[in-house]
């Protein structure tokens, strides 16, 4: 759950980006393993289950900043090249905020990260018994993927 100072802390950082940036990026990673599960993160500062990752910081490309949020976020670890899904409008979240998502198929994960103040646990789900609270976007994404639909332009 999230607690009262994170959300404020979140909401205190996504007004300072916006006065600050005139695009942000993220990247996420749709990280499947050989079984077809896909990895998802409860992070403490938002409801729901998500795809890992997080924002590309400056002076930082979108593929180091996938590379360094799934270690992060979910200790994995890639061993082969993602392949860019679709970059998608996230407008309701900032007003120019783009998500490029990656699919993850080549990757190894030594260990487990503890839960920590960002990340409360990450679990591989069967793609057809995800979690209820599973957010929107990531369920469509989902559905885009394992059923050959475009991309919808918007987050």
């Amino acid at each position: 759950m999230a607690n009262l100072g994170t959300t404020i802390l979140t909401k205190s950082l996504q007004r300072y980006w916006r006065l600050t940036r005139s695009l942000t990026m993220g990247a996420q990673g749709i990280v499947l393993d050989a079984q077809g599960r896909v990895m998802l993160i409860r992070p403490t500062y938002r409801a729901g289950w998500h795809f890992p990752g997080g924002g590309v910081e400056r002076n930082e490309t979108v593929g180091i900043a996938l590379q360094r949020e799934l270690e992060e976020e979910a200790g994995v670890i890639l061993e082969g090249e993602p392949e860019l899904f679709s970059i998608y409008a996230n407008f309701r979240a900032f007003p120019c905020d783009h998500v490029a998502l990656f699919i993850v198929r080549h990757w190894r994960r030594p260990k487990v990260p503890a839960p920590n103040r960002e990340i409360i646990t990450s679990e591989l789900f069967a793609t057809d018994a995800l979690p209820p609270d599973t957010i929107g976007p990531v369920r469509r994404r989902l559905t885009e993927l394992l059923e050959g639909k475009r991309p919808d332009d918007s987050w």
